[in-house]
């Protein structure tokens, strides 16, 4: 049987080609998503006819018991990727009026949030030892420029630049990885305005040997290519492509070299442990909840706060501390009636 022009593949196709301003792990997300509800529509034998009036108040939430009982219920994160898929889809058809008459996105997203209950975060632990990843690659030696015709000299300056940056900033690996050297002014700017999760605008802040680092890596490069960070292994290819886009150090990439540092001194971290441990030393040093939230580019504070704000309880002893009161310093503030009896 033919699938009609409107049929479910052809509107994912024109969802998925709407997604332009997103980054690609956002669209591989959302793409993944789309193809475990399809597999869902197609077990219950409801895909060749599907239209998008089918989409009902508890659609969200079936196809979330769905996935639970496909994934298992310890595999939220799972479970919670591939639905993010599925809602990202029904606002756009809702955006283009698309569902019937009386079922809104709002409804189904109500509806599903009772049965997915209130997920689980756990605190990241963050192994105190995270800064050593800096330090050991600041005392590394630099290579002399003869070694792999001067490969090995620029990979050490990269990595000492992307390191610090990452740990001064408290950046994501996707906008480390996007960073730009006319953003940066060549390394002569301590602030950048980037484009962040969910294409929100948010300045970032460099420090001096940040900025000092970026600009020696610049600088041993000795080319104009627009990425602030590049490959530089025998494999990225001869043509770099239009402004160096081919040799990008990507996302992934980033993570790569992290890992790399953090078994060299023996520290379990990723690129996300170093955007925690910005969090929480700005916190725990008096910034307040709304200048981390902006520091960081969090859509809500509540955000902030679920996730950093109880890393460090010293702030929390001192509170306790300096506001408890003895079962004896309270009954000494008892009227004395009170206190005769």
């Amino acid at each position: 049987m033919d699938e009609p022009a409107d049929g479910f593949d052809a509107h994912v196709r024109v969802f998925l080609g709407s997604l332009g301003g997103k980054s690609p792990r956002t669209y591989a997300t959302y793409q993944t998503g789309l193809a475990r509800f399809r597999e869902y529509l197609e077990s219950g034998g409801r895909l060749e006819s599907w239209q998008p009036g089918d989409l009902g108040p508890a659609t969200l939430e079936d196809f979330y018991g769905w996935l639970v009982r496909r994934h298992g219920r310890e595999r939220r994160a799972t479970v919670a990727t591939y639905s993010a898929g599925l809602r990202a889809f029904v606002r756009y058809l809702a955006r283009r009026a698309l569902l019937r008459p009386g079922v809104t996105y709002e409804q189904m997203r109500a509806n599903a949030q009772q049965v997915m209950g209130r997920s689980t975060y756990r605190t990241p632990r963050i192994d105190q030892g995270l800064p050593l990843l800096v330090t050991h690659v600041l005392e590394q030696p630099e290579p002399p420029p003869s070694e792999r015709g001067g490969v090995k000299r620029l990979e050490l300056l990269r990595d000492r630049a992307l390191l610090l940056t990452l740990f001064c900033t408290g950046m994501r690996r996707e906008e480390v990885a996007r960073l730009d050297r006319v953003d940066l002014q060549d390394g002569w700017a301590d602030r950048a305005l980037i484009t962040g999760k969910g294409e929100k605008e948010r300045v970032v802040f460099f420090d001096d040997l940040t900025l000092g680092a970026i600009r020696e890596y610049l600088s041993a490069r000795n080319d104009s290519l627009a990425p602030v960070f590049l490959r530089h292994d025998n494999h990225r290819g001869r043509s770099a492509g239009h402004g160096g886009e081919r040799w990008r150090l990507a996302p992934q990439s980033v993570w790569a070299i992290v890992k790399r540092y953090a078994r060299a001194v023996g520290v379990p971290a990723t690129t996300h442990h170093f955007r925690h441990s910005k969090a929480s030393v700005l916190l725990n040093r008096g910034a307040s909840l709304s200048e981390v939230q902006d520091i960081l580019g969090h859509a809500s504070p509540e955000t902030t706060k679920r996730i950093y704000a109880h890393y460090e309880t010293r702030r929390l002893r001192e509170a306790f501390d300096r506001y408890s009161a003895s079962a004896e310093e309270l009954v000494s503030e008892l009227p004395a009636s009170r206190r005769a009896k």
